[in-house]
């Protein structure tokens, strides 16, 4: 299935998902790595990491606790100008044969020429997700949120960490802003499947295994996207 024949005449909410989906692979390993970096003595920081990994692996998996701990361990107490200046650098370095994949894009300006309302939907921070859907033209972007403690990044979630059902939530929250405009979903994961089936039309594109597996009993449509 080529990316075009997800598209229809009628008017549309075009949600997709970031990682894996529109880019070849994470964005949050490289932002918070590239900040290391140039920070060399937030290094000194990361041994906090153990204790917030040995709490994920035995008592339930928190992901969204996880995700807060590891981006304070990297930034946390810093300023906001700093932050956003590296954000703003990170996005310049996304370009489309080094993030983005060719077929993703494709889809992307196929929605945009339709005339499709444009919906970013995306578990990573908004420390840097935002300034990606401005990139590439999103109409919004609704993705994890952090707290500031004044100019300052305290990393605690203000929103619900966005994946799985979280996904499926906000599906839901777009329909009323929307009104009578179906809901077309494009999303990679396994996580993404309970979001995937909350839309009109979707596309499971670049799934492993046990997702393309999960997405053919659900019905939904599978893509390879380069």
């Amino acid at each position: 299935m080529n990316a075009s024949t997800a598209i229809e005449s009628t008017p549309r909410v075009a949600l997709f998902d970031l990682d894996g989906t529109l880019t070849w692979r994470d964005t949050l390993m490289p932002f918070l790595a590239g900040y290391a970096f140039r920070h060399p003595a937030r290094l000194m920081r990361l041994w906090r990491l153990a204790p917030a990994l040995i709490e994920y692996a035995v008592r339930g998996r928190d992901r969204g606790r996880l995700k807060s701990r590891l981006i304070r361990a990297v930034m946390g107490g810093d300023c906001r100008a700093d932050i956003d200046a590296w954000a703003e650098s990170f996005v310049r370095t996304l370009g489309p044969r080094r993030a983005f994949r060719t077929a993703a894009l494709a889809a992307l300006e196929a929605h945009r020429a339709a005339g499709d309302h444009l919906v970013l939907l995306s578990a990573s921070p908004d420390l840097y997700v935002p300034l990606i859907g401005r990139l590439l033209g999103f109409e919004r972007t609704l993705c994890t949120e952090l707290r500031w403690q004044g100019d300052r990044l305290d990393a605690a979630l203000t929103t619900p960490n966005r994946r799985g059902e979280e996904k499926l939530r906000c599906l839901d929250a777009l329909r009323p802003q929307y009104p009578g405009i179906p809901i077309v979903a494009y999303g990679n994961s396994g996580s993404d499947l309970a979001h995937l089936r909350g839309a009109d039309r979707a596309v499971l594109v670049n799934g492993n295994a046990a997702a393309r597996r999960a997405a053919a009993i659900a019905g939904i449509p599978i893509a390879d996207w380069t």
